[in-house]
Parts: C-alpha cells; structure tokens; sequence
C-alpha cells in the first residue's frame, strides 16, 4: 500500500512539473507574423542626374588692338551695354625703337619727295619746249607722285605709333568698344594697368567679358556607363543651387565625341539650352544638377524592390507568396526597370498575389510578452 501510494505521489509531481515546463515553453515563444502587400499599376522611369553648372552661351571676351595703358574704364561689372558702346580707353606708350624708325623712315622719304619735285619741274619744262618725249614726262611725273604718297604714308604710321591713331579716326584703336551686346561679367584689369595688344603672337590682355545671360546652357560631366544611353534632344530637368524649389526644362544639344579622364573614370561632356523664367534672374556660372530620363514605362505591374529577395547562388530574384495562414512560399519572378523604389514584374505573380513583407524590423510578438506588458 504504501508502495502505491508514494507511486502515486511521484506520478502526480512529475505531471505537474511536466505542465509547468510547457506552459512555460509555450508562452515564452516568440510567434511572428508577417505582413503582406500586393502588386500595382504604376509608373516606373530611370533617371541618372549630373552635376555641372549654368554658363552663357556666348562669351566673348574684348582685346585691344594696340599695347599701352589703361587711361580710363567707363563701365562696370553688370552693366548692359550695345555694340559700339565704348568700355575704356588706352593711352599709347610708344616703343622708342619703333618711334625713332618710323621718323628716320620719314624724313629719308622727304628727301626723297624733294629730288622727286626737283626732277619733275624740270622734266615738265623741257617737256612744254618739246625737248623730251611725253613718255619721259609721264614717268617723272609718276615718281613725283608716289614720292608724295609715301611722305603720307610715312607720317600717318609716325602718327599710330605716337597716339594709336592715324588722327580723325572715329574708331581709333585706343577706345575700346563693345563689339556684341551683353552684360558685363568681369573686368580683370583697373585704370593704370598696362595691356598688350591682341596678334599673331600673342592673345593679348582681356579688358572685359561680355555676355548675353538670357540665352544660357547647361554643360557637365557625363560617365562613360551613361553616356551610351543619351541622345541629342532629350529633355532635362535643371536644378540650380542658388535658387531653391524652382525647377528648369531644358534640351540636350551636345553629347561630346571624346571622353576626358578624371580621378580614374572617363566622362564625357554634354551642353543643354536651358529655357529661362524671365521672372527669376539666373547667374552666370550657378552650380547646377540636371536630371535626364533614360527609360519610362508606363502602367506597368510592379512591386516594392524591398520585397525581392535573391538566390545566394544563382542571384535568381524571387518572392515569397502566402498560400495559407502564414504560410509562404517561395516563387521566381522576372523583373525589369527599376527606379530603387519600385521594380518591375514581368513575370512570376499575378495581381491577387499576396507578398510576403520578409524584412519588417519589429515582429509582433504574442504570449509571455504580451502578458508581461499586461
């Protein structure tokens, strides 16, 4: 009897500590549900933005043709000027070497200018008392004026040197003139400074830029991967730093034919007319992101990108479908254009579908948490 009865007593301990260890089991397990979503009809473009910045179109820049010195600047950065408007004037420093070959040049050719009149009186006389021939008479008479066109050749070089004008000129070259009309950018030089004159040899002093800032361009640096995908007259989208919230169309007009290298990836240059609002008032040389479409779809099937998931061997994209209660299962779709939000489906899933939302953050959690949050 008392065999049965501490029999009895070990089984009945031993099933109370067996429900107490699956209680505790059971409530401390942690079950997660998942959430799900459905494909959509959307939209889908890819875009590739570059940064470059906002140039005028035309810039020219104003030279002098004459070396000297700057007398006098009569206009100012941001000014608007017309063609013909004077921007400075120059005061000429001759070279003494010039100087003293032109006056030597000069008087040899009055020397020669006197013997030339001598001979031609003398000729003409002989000529009226029939003495020589009409020919010999013509013939002094042309020395006599060519001796007289070099004299003034001679004195309106000697002129140039010493002034930079022949004298009486309306444009002479020591006023510098607008030759397009624009708006001022720079002025690089101040009253005092010396300037050379633009040749064969030399580019010559800048004494300002000119620019016409209602007709402007995009230009910036394209990467070889991207540059395929371009075309001229596409339209893009410009963004300028300087001004916020204020977007401008423009068109792809230039797609460079060669490619530059820097800091080891070869880009390519591209220009775009920018259409400006005559509201806002946009300055040259505004950094600037240019957004340009390269592929569109619409009214497609798609899904959010964070519900893909990928093969670790074959990269193989798939989703998991619920077939049950929290039941999934995994299914291979075929995807297309994507934009890093939305994917597209070409293949693989119907609208119906529901996706398993497999990377949600916080699993809900039932039992012993829920109790102890009780």
């Amino acid at each position: 009897m008392k065999i049965l009865k501490y029999l009895g007593i070990a089984v009945f301990v031993f099933g109370i500590l067996f429900a107490a260890a699956y209680f505790v089991k059971t409530n401390s397990k942690s079950i997660v549900a998942y959430d799900t979503e459905s494909a959509i009809i959307t939209s889908i473009e890819r875009k590739t933005v570059v940064t470059g910045k906002v140039i005028p179109e035309d810039e020219v820049e104003i030279k002098p043709q004459i070396s000297g010195i700057i007398e006098q600047i009569l206009v100012e950065e941001g000014d608007q000027v017309q063609m013909g408007d004077l921007l400075a004037r120059i005061k000429v420093v001759p070279n003494e070497q010039s100087l003293s070959n032109a006056e030597g040049r000069l008087a040899s050719l009055e020397l020669v200018l006197e013997n030339a009149k001598i001979e031609f009186d003398r000729n003409q006389k002989l000529f009226e008392k029939e003495i020589i021939s009409l020919r010999e008479y013509q013939t002094a008479q042309l020395n006599y004026g060519r001796a007289q066109q070099d004299v003034v050749n001679a004195k309106n070089d000697l002129q140039i040197i010493r002034s930079g004008s022949a004298g009486g000129s309306a444009t002479a070259n020591t006023n510098i003139r607008a030759t397009v009309p624009g708006t001022i950018l720079e002025i690089p030089v101040k009253e005092g400074d010396q300037v050379i004159e633009s040749n064969t040899f030399n580019n010559g002093t800048t004494i300002a830029r000119i620019a016409d800032l209602n007709r402007m361009i995009f230009e910036g640096m394209v990467d070889e991967g991207e540059v395929g995908k371009l075309e001229v007259e596409m339209p893009l989208v410009v963004n300028l730093g300087a001004i916020q919230g204020k977007d401008f169309e423009a068109k792809l007009k230039f797609i460079a034919p060669k490619g530059v290298e820097e800091q080891g990836a070869v880009k390519f240059k591209i220009e775009g007319d920018v259409y400006l609002d005559e509201s806002v008032l946009v300055r040259a040389g505004y950094s600037a992101n240019a957004s340009i479409v390269l592929e569109r779809k619409d009214s497609i099937m798609a899904i959010p990108e964070s519900l893909l998931q990928f093969d670790r061997k074959s990269e193989q994209p798939f989703v998991e479908l619920m077939k049950a209660d929290q039941k999934f299962e995994r299914q291979n779709v075929e995807t297309g254009i994507s934009d890093g939000i939305n994917v597209e489906i070409i293949s693989g899933i119907t609208m119906e579908d529901k996706i398993k939302v497999w990377n949600k953050t916080e699993p809900q959690k039932i039992g012993s948490e829920e109790e102890k949050d009780n």
